[in-house]
């Protein structure tokens, strides 16, 4: 008879305060509007610090993301513990998920995993892959195919990462290419190659954020000036013509060429991926798909911006809503594609049906890491940490002058790692950069260059920013694989980026800018390459 009285007195208990809790935040909320004490401050940026050394140390994502958004929510509440998980669940996940954007870009990814399926139970992808075997010979030749395909897709990063990935696994594979090094060679094309192209969704998100100035031209004129863009092609080139890698990359690569195995470690995603697909499968029971999927997905990002209602070819790209007009072509290209499939009696109707929750399936990682991402960058709004960077820049700016384009640079670098954004990032440096530089205007072209590239760098690096999410979720690849191989090829290219722009302030001559980073590029490659090889010898004496 004890045990169900202390299990009532217990709930009991649990039930008081619960209620004198609910009752604290319910009186809080009736007064003053909340402002959280931590607003605006450094903390708005610990969070997601948290979560990425978290992710660093343990490999494991889920969880340290998870850690980071309860931090978050704790400081936003000022440790109130019911105000907390009202934070979590409604501020965060619930926010996060209902957002037009974010359902989106959901949407498509799913769409993208379905068609992706279909492919493979075509065997599509088998096909491709043994037409690669004959037509490919190298590795080297694979991997600049895959960059040169990245390359090829600029409308959009998103749309890039998981196109490419699709595309390309079954070219890697058969060179023996880890997917870590896939991921990467997705990741250094994406974003970069979005942030130099004018028909892109990146450059309408920048020239909408220019007040009192041509952002389109600015954009424009900025490009020559992107080295981390143009710096990571010139590194993919020099390192795949040079034959080496180093990092924990070397590993991974070491592993897969000598050893097959593509993973070296975290779960192998793409198990089982081709099993029992068709064996009349064809390369363009790839190639088609494919074909659709870009067409329509061009097609549907300039309706969106109104291109069949009178509006400019670059215009509509400018006004276009990618959240939209990615899922509109994804499920027109899927549509035909079954019809496709069903004609060529590749698959029957109820095979076709069983790879609907095939591809869903294979994106529910990718899913929940980018929910988690984007409630924890949900988070850091609610901190305030775009004003604590802002408040920041200006107080600091005025004192550094021919230095900016590098501080900059850095900066960005800084809160689009932190905060896993980098529309976010230059959407908060870019009026700063236009404000305080607007008596320099070739100085302040060469800034917004510097914020451009450093917002890529940040997202490229960050592992809660939704690229890095995708180029893992397009590759195949182990996130925590990912970010850790593709971080100390991304930090040389920044390295040199940051040289690049201080040289950029004092000479102003694009040519000069350019040549001197390609140099210091290729030399610190040498280095590191002599470096490596005595590494080896040693280690084989």
């Amino acid at each position: 008879m004890k045990r169900p009285s202390s299990r009532i007195l217990a709930i009991s208990l649990l039930v008081m305060v619960v209620g004198a809790l609910l009752a604290t935040t319910v009186f809080a909320a009736d007064g003053e509007e909340y402002v959280s004490n931590m607003y605006g401050t450094f903390w708005a940026l610990v969070p997601p610090i948290i979560a990425i050394v978290l992710a660093l140390i343990t490999k494991e994502v889920y969880s340290s993301l998870f850690i980071g958004i309860v931090a978050g929510a704790l400081f936003y509440s000022n440790f109130k513990p019911v105000m907390t998980l009202d934070t979590v669940v409604n501020d965060g996940l619930i926010a996060g998920v209902s957002n037009g954007w974010n359902a989106g870009i959901f949407l498509f990814l799913v769409l993208l995993g379905i068609l992706v399926a279909l492919i493979n139970k075509a065997g599509g992808s088998a096909a491709f892959g043994r037409w690669a075997e004959t037509h490919i010979k190298t590795r080297a030749g694979a991997m600049l195919a895959t960059f040169a395909l990245g390359v090829l897709i600029f409308v959009d990063d998103y749309f890039n990462c998981l196109t490419v990935g699709s595309v390309m696994r079954p070219v890697t594979d058969s060179h023996k290419i880890s997917r870590a090094k896939l991921a990467y060679l997705i990741d250094a094309t994406a974003a970069p190659v979005c942030m130099i192209a004018p028909i892109s969704s990146w450059a309408a998100a920048v020239s909408g954020m220019v007040e009192g100035e041509d952002g389109l031209e600015l954009f424009v004129k900025a490009i020559p000036y992107n080295l981390y863009s143009l710096m990571t092609f010139v590194f993919i080139i020099a390192i795949t013509l040079m034959k080496f890698d180093y990092g924990p990359m070397k590993l991974h690569e070491m592993n897969a060429r000598l050893n097959g195995d593509l993973f070296t470690s975290g779960e192998n995603l793409s198990e089982d991926e081709e099993e029992g697909y068709s064996p009349k499968g064809r390369v363009l029971d790839l190639v088609i798909p494919i074909v659709l999927l870009v067409g329509f997905c061009i097609t549907g990002m300039i309706y969106v911006g109104g291109f069949f209602e009178g509006t400019g070819f670059i215009e509509a790209f400018g006004g276009t809503d990618a959240s939209v007009g990615l899922p509109w072509g994804a499920i027109i290209a899927l549509v035909i594609t079954v019809i496709y499939f069903l004609c060529r009696r590749v698959m029957t109707f109820k095979e076709a049906m069983a790879c609907v929750p095939k591809g869903f399936v294979a994106m529910v990682p990718a899913l929940l890491i980018l929910t988690f991402a984007i409630t924890l960058k949900n988070m850091t709004n609610l901190l305030g940490a775009g004003t604590f960077v802002e408040d920041a820049m200006y107080n600091a700016a005025p004192g550094f002058a021919n230095f900016l384009p590098a501080i900059f640079f850095v900066v960005a670098v800084f809160i689009a790692f932190s905060t896993g954004t980098s529309w976010g990032t230059f959407g908060i440096l870019i009026p700063i950069v236009v404000k305080v530089l607007s008596n320099d205007p070739q100085l302040m072209i060469i800034g917004i260059s510097a914020c451009l590239a450093g917002a890529v760098c940040g997202d490229h690096v960050s592992p809660i920013s939704d690229t890095t999410i995708m180029s893992s979720a397009g590759a195949q690849c182990d996130h925590v694989n990912h970010v850790s191989t593709q971080m100390p090829y991304a930090m040389t290219v920044a390295a040199v980026s940051f040289v690049g722009y201080i040289i950029a302030a004092f000479t102003r001559n694009v040519w000069i800018i350019l040549g001197s980073s390609i140099a210091i590029l290729l030399l610190t490659l040498f280095v590191i390459r002599a470096k490596e090889s005595r590494k080896d010898k040693m280690a084989a004496e």
